[in-house]
């Protein structure tokens, strides 16, 4: 089926509106590390069995794609990493067109350099006027932020604003890494169960650290965080992982930064947000750029 991946993707990214309005409130009393460890052992320790049952020939072979696992690891961990800490300061909307518009900039960044992780990606002139487009709307978003004209107090963000570009250029060579594993013969869900060991690590740490989880008030207190962290992040990236591993990358990361949209209409039943227009509009022009851009690569291919 030819529309299975884009439509996994595109499932991807509703789901993540539920999970940023969602994690944006649980940030305000239980630090992100928490998070971190609630939801990606149980979803590791869950891919690897399933993986196991579905497509034990695929372990054998992880020896010989280290490179490839490690880079995996270390670029998932700083995305996740510098997204939470973003999503805990500043508004969700905000925060996902940051992290999902510098996707596609990447990719083309990457081809311009001749650094190809999986396959090339051209492009045109109008597809670069686009993404020329983007790039000002995104400059926009800080402007907005640092002026104080977002749904939510943003003093002391730049910051978090400098950790979400990180956060988008590493979720997205992430995802080139996780590609070239699909091409070498990995299953999904091989692949979402190795791809987490470098961030559970490090927040395992820095917990033993501090000496306690912060937040977590009880056991069922951290049953159901896990569980709901669990469903909204490890299930979605899985979601995500197949509907990557059957599209063109720069088509994915396009359908992917349209997140934000969905993102801004969910936070306005969040009671610590108010409605901002300045973020409206630059969700609005982000997405007709997006759009654009998207519609001339279709157009193309």
């Amino acid at each position: 089926m030819r529309l299975f991946g884009p439509l996994m993707v595109l499932l991807f990214c509703l789901s993540q509106a539920f999970r940023d309005v969602y994690l944006g409130n649980v940030f305000q009393r239980v630090d992100f590390l928490t998070v971190i460890l609630l939801a990606f052992i149980p979803s590791s320790i869950f891919f690897a069995a399933f993986s196991v049952w579905r497509s034990p020939s695929d372990w054998p072979g992880l020896a010989s794609q280290w490179r490839t696992i490690l880079a995996m690891n270390i670029t998932t961990g700083l995305a996740w990493t510098s997204y939470f800490f973003g999503l805990a300061s500043l508004e969700p909307a905000v925060v996902n067109t940051l992290h999902s518009g510098i996707g596609p900039l990447t990719v083309i960044m990457l081809a311009m350099a001749g650094f190809a992780i999986a396959g090339k990606s051209e492009i045109t002139r109008t597809e670069a006027w686009c993404h020329a487009g983007t790039v000002v709307t995104l400059a926009g978003v800080w402007v907005v932020v640092l002026g104080g004209w977002s749904g939510i107090s943003s003093a002391g963000s730049l910051p978090a604003l400098m950790l979400l570009v990180m956060s988008g250029a590493s979720i997205t060579i992430s995802h080139l890494y996780s590609k070239r594993m699909h091409e070498a013969g990995f299953g999904s869900e091989t692949i979402t169960a190795v791809r987490y060991g470098f961030i559970i690590l490090g927040a395992a740490i820095a917990i033993a650290m501090r000496g306690k989880a912060s937040g977590v008030t009880g056991v069922a207190d951290g049953v159901v965080l896990g569980a709901a962290a669990a469903l909204l992040i490890a299930l979605p990236l899985y979601i995500l992982q197949l509907g990557v591993s059957r599209t063109p990358q720069l088509t994915a990361h396009v359908i992917r930064s349209l997140g934000p949209v969905f993102v801004f209409a969910l936070e306005q039943l969040d009671g610590r947000l108010s409605l901002s227009f300045p973020v409206l509009a630059m969700i609005l022009l982000y997405s007709a750029f997006i759009i654009a851009a998207n519609i001339t690569h279709g157009w193309r291919s």
